[in-house]
């Protein structure tokens, strides 16, 4: 029984299709229950089972109500004037004693554009430039590279361009059949119901597999190589665009030289993909009229990342399938909000709309904002956790879990407990938040409202259904209190819509936005004017670089920075599952969820297993350099022999204990998607720690 309100049009919390809802209130309780939208643009009513299951986290017991303060090493309820009180006192103390780069802010790809805007303007008005988001531990080399070779870190196209143009949909290191799992059925598996020739490159069967008509299961980390074959397939055959080359793009010389002593055998042999099954891939792809790229973090998530985003990029200029509908490079994101993170500035390299913090246009932010913006790109999210407990000597962290979803996570905590004092403000109470000096309670995205973006730049509104829970508050309300009692001015906002028009004057390609404009459609960017519709494609023209065109640049082959060895002889990757949702905070509290997949386990491959013994459904122990877990084994042909793969979802077995925290050198991305591993059987089901929640 309802309360007799009207539902609420607003928009799915977890990844970044951008699904639109109807929540109907039931009750003064805080309870809301889903009802479709069938008119939604994006998905026409369509929901995930994590969309459906979306509100059983809403009107959570587990919330946190009241603002917590640590006193003699345990929590205590305080009063929010205690809590803000402490963290002013504090973050002063440090900027005072070391510097104001003695902070580091973390954004939040689950929060709103508008309060993300505010913490990034919050850290630049503290003084640094280390603020940063979830989008460095995704997509920061296809962010990095899209930005540098094609002129904006986002989809070229959109989904429904896509859908209707597209002859071949190229899909690199994304299962949209599980991670995105409504653009999958709506868009993805239609154009292939409607003769669009779908080819996959994964190191793991999936249900993206199912729709594929080629999979090129290929060895994890020798991306490079399998897309050097295809480009000197294209070159050998002369079915590279000339005439789009030679007006569009430079570079191109640099990749025929990079090329030029390539051994295809030994390329094809590295990735463990017969060389037949790679020309055909590369004639679909390169005769085709229009075809798309789409990329995941199966390309982003390595030390090489940029360059394995950068050859995705080659190959479509090198066939001229940029510019026009059904074609480009398409990152799906993750999260419901990372696109829009990034594009509003938190990020340490970047001032909202992508603009450099040690550029000339930084001046116009400057003048908006009222102060001098710090010239140098400060810290990324992981140098921060680097540097905690040494240059860092303080962290806040809005709707983030580090501790959890950073690699080598034991070392994370380590270096946490080394700080002087950490701020968090979540919905629950995280890892993270257990080693916190302030916990502030936050609203869920059901209570509040505000703008997000979605994985083809198109933004959105969200709006409040239900009722704030206890003692908590919007996290927008807590920036503005924060930055108030801080800084006296600036912040002084009533509500995320007047924040959004001051992002509007400093963010070029929001300019053209209003709520009223936005209404129930949104818009894509860039928009620069109002009235203009946004664009579903971009450059049809020209590049967004400096001289108007396309880089190409020829790329090598670079291993993981952990190869197997005597000690550890296995490759342990990651990747997400359909049911759940990054580190677990909201999804493993879902009962709906929860009874689909309530634990942790790891794929072997049956020759794998018969090696060392495993039995299907065997508990087993997972071991890397830096830690270990313990997992049910699941005995499978869907990965690599050589290679087990796992999910980073859940806190009693946490992967990110075993992934390796080395670097790409550009985008700061670590490397999760291949590091050395071995396994012990014979491992008792008593030593796996009951199961709790992770963060997000």
């Amino acid at each position: 029984m309802t309360d007799g309100s009207e539902p609420v049009k607003t928009i799915c919390p977890y990844c970044g299709v951008g699904c639109g809802l109807q929540l109907q209130p039931e009750n003064d309780q805080g309870d809301v229950a889903v009802k479709p939208w069938f008119d939604a643009p994006v998905n026409e009513g369509a929901l995930c089972i994590k969309g459906g299951a979306s509100t059983e986290v809403v009107n959570h017991p587990e919330r946190l109500k009241d603002p917590l303060i640590r006193e003699d090493g345990a929590f205590r309820e305080a009063t929010w004037d205690e809590a803000f009180e402490r963290i002013t006192t504090e973050l002063e103390r440090i900027r005072d004693e070391h510097g104001p780069d003695a902070m580091g802010f973390f954004g939040c790809s689950k929060a709103m554009n508008e309060e993300n805007y505010l913490i990034q303007k919050l850290a630049r008005r503290f003084g640094t430039n280390n603020v940063d988001n979830c989008t460095r531990m995704c997509h920061a080399s296809t962010v990095y590279t899209l930005r540098k070779s094609l002129g904006a870190g986002a989809m070229t196209n959109s989904m429904q361009d896509l859908r209707e143009a597209a002859d071949v949909y190229w899909i690199q290191g994304a299962n949209p059949g599980e991670q995105h799992p409504i653009a999958h059925s709506k868009y993805f598996k239609q154009a292939a119901l409607d003769d669009t020739t779908v080819i996959q490159v994964d190191p793991h069967a999936n249900k993206t597999t199912r729709d594929a008509d080629l999979h090129l299961q290929l060895n994890p980390g020798t991306d490079i190589p399998l897309l050097n074959v295809v480009i000197k397939e294209v070159l050998d055959n002369g079915w590279y665009d000339e005439e789009f080359i030679d007006a569009r793009t430079r570079g191109f010389e640099h990749l025929v030289e990079t090329l030029e002593d390539f051994d295809v055998e030994e390329a094809a042999e590295t990735c463990g993909v017969p060389l037949e099954d790679i020309r055909r891939a590369a004639e679909i792809y390169a005769t085709a009229e229009n075809a798309a790229i789409f990329t995941g973090m199966g390309m982003s998530q390595h030390r090489c990342g940029v360059d394995n985003v950068q050859n995705e990029v080659n190959l479509a200029l090198l066939t001229g399938n940029l510019g026009r509908p059904g074609t480009g490079v398409n990152p799906l994101r993750g999260q419901n909000n990372v696109q829009g993170t990034c594009d509003v500035g938190a990020m340490p390299n970047v001032l909202p709309g992508y603009i450099n913090v040690d550029g000339e246009e930084r001046a116009d932010v400057e003048e908006v904002w009222g102060f001098e913006v710090p010239p140098e790109p400060g810290l990324t999210n992981v140098e921060i956790s680097h540097a905690a407990g040494d240059t860092v000597r303080g962290l806040f962290i809005m709707g983030e879990n580090p501790v959890m979803s950073e690699p080598d996570a034991n070392r994370v905590a380590e270096r946490f407990e080394e700080l002087d004092f950490i701020a968090v403000q979540d919905i629950f109470m995280s890892e993270t938040a257990e080693l916190a000096d302030v916990v502030l309670p936050a609203t869920s995205w059901a209570e509040r409202g505000g703008t997000v973006t979605n994985t083809d730049r198109r933004v959105q509104l969200m709006r409040p259904a239900t009722t704030v829970p206890g003692n908590t508050r919007h996290d927008l309300d807590i920036l503005c209190e924060l930055g108030t009692r801080l800084f006296g001015e600036g912040f002084d906002f009533d509500g995320p819509e007047e924040v959004f028009e001051e992002l509007r004057e400093v963010c070029p390609i929001y300019r053209g936005m209003t709520y009223d404009l936005i209404g129930h459609e949104g818009i894509h960017w860039p928009c620069y004017e109002e009235g203009d519709q946004g664009d579903l494609f971009l450059y049809e023209e020209s590049f967004d670089t400096d001289d108007g065109l396309g880089v190409i640049r020829g790329v090598r082959h670079q291993p993981p920075a952990e190869v197997p060895d005597e000690d550890y002889p296995l490759v342990l990757t990651t990747a997400r599952l359909e049911e759940h949702y990054n580190t677990g905070t909201m999804s493993t509290r879902s009962p709906t969820l929860n009874r689909r997949t309530p634990e942790n386990f790891v794929d072997v491959h049956p020759a794998d297993a018969e090696r060392y013994g495993i039995e299907d459904e065997e508990y087993v122990r997972i071991r890397s350099r830096r830690g270990e877990i313990v997992v049910k084994a699941n005995v499978t042909p869907d990965i690599k022999r050589g290679s087990i793969w796992t999910t980073p979802h859940f806190a009693a077995a946490a992967a990110n204990q075993l992934t390796n925290d080395v670097l790409d050198p550009d985008a700061k991305i670590p490397e999760y998607k291949a590091a050395a591993a071995e396994i012990e059987v014979g491992i008792d089901p008593a030593d796996t720690p009951a199961e709790t929640p992770g963060d997000d």
